[in-house]
């Protein structure tokens, strides 16, 4: 394996020098810099950045932990994050909860143990441990998509509520009455805020909304496919079901087609977060469309800044806008 001392022997320069090249530091030549990175690829030298981490504390590693990375979602996040982080010079480590809360932990601990220089969490559960814990390693955290009970934390996020709320109206505009929802886990705070836009619609409609038609399950497709065959046996059953997320309603949508309805001729389906082009030959759901990259770029921006000791001294908390895109999956109820 060359070593830093055969990289500067091959171009006939001292150590210090490859390594104010490698660095970026410092004045080199420009002619001393292309011998020295030509010298590098000949060798084929890796850099050993470890020991330079250990020496400076700082890695250059952001940590990024989600709930869920086959979600589409997540997956747009986590390539702005990625992005962001690439061009400040930070590489990006990816870690997945699904949802739990032992998980959550055991990637926190080891995240914490390599000394990631901060971290991006969507919190399995809407609650302000895994926050105080990072921080009280001393590691900057910044929360993306779910409210925590914390006054000292930076979140990004949308506005669930709101977003919900107009999905639901497109609804009732729609003619239907019967609307019921399919959410996820009570204890986070995206589902929770979801099912409160649906009811706030409701009431402003005169409509009472119905216990047995709010549904609570995981974030996916098991749970949207269980949550929809219970909608499918109250009677008389609901005309139009909102899925709380993308993965929800993909569930959902199993469900009513193995019952032998059509969407949206007999029952209309509206979901919290959009497809993407890319996964579909032709976008069908009306749906309620989150900026997923602008999230990503936005939190990873944000951590970037209190790194630097560039970000406003007061903790913020970032929301941005949603809107409702009307496709073939909603429709006046049958009759």
């Amino acid at each position: 394996m060359p070593t830093i001392q055969d990289v500067a022997s091959r171009a006939g320069v001292s150590p210090i020098t490859v390594s104010r090249v490698i660095n970026r530091s410092g004045y080199v030549k420009s002619e001393t810099r292309q011998r020295v990175e030509a010298a590098i690829a000949e060798l084929r030298y890796v850099p050993n950045r470890l020991a330079r981490s250990l020496r400076l504390k700082k890695t250059n590693t952001l940590a990024l932990v989600l709930t869920d990375i086959t979600n589409p979602f997540w997956t747009a996040v986590a390539r702005s994050v990625e992005d962001t982080a690439s061009d400040a010079g930070f590489s990006v480590v990816v870690c997945n909860t699904d949802e739990s809360l032992t998980r959550q932990r055991q990637c926190l601990n080891t995240l914490l143990q390599k000394q990631v220089d901060g971290v991006l969490l969507v919190p399995a559960r809407s609650d302000g441990e895994p926050v105080e814990w990072i921080q009280g390693q001393g590691t900057p955290v910044v929360v993306l998509d779910r409210r925590v009970p914390c006054r000292w934390v930076d979140v990004v996020r949308c506005d669930s509520e709101d977003g919900a709320y107009q999905l639901v109206r497109h609804l009732l505009s729609l003619g239907h009455r019967r609307i019921a929802v399919l959410s996820g886990p009570q204890d986070v705070s995206t589902a929770m805020d979801r099912v409160a836009g649906y009811r706030r619609a409701l009431r402003e409609a005169g409509l009472e909304p119905r216990e047995e038609w709010v549904r609570h399950g995981q974030f996916d497709r098991s749970a949207g496919l269980e949550m929809a065959q219970q909608m499918l046996s109250i009677a008389p059953r609901p005309t139009a079901l909102f899925a709380a997320n993308n993965l929800v309603a993909v569930g959902a949508l199993r469900a009513l087609r193995d019952a032998g309805l059509r969407v949206p001729e007999d029952i209309s389906v509206v979901v919290f977060d959009d497809l993407t082009s890319e996964l579909v030959i032709e976008p069908f759901f009306t749906a309620v469309d989150q900026p997923a990259y602008e999230m990503g770029q936005t939190a990873a921006e944000l951590l970037l800044a209190r790194l630097s000791g560039s970000a406003p001294g007061e903790y913020q908390e970032i929301l941005l806008p949603t809107k409702v895109v009307v496709r073939r999956s909603s429709a006046p109820p049958p009759g």
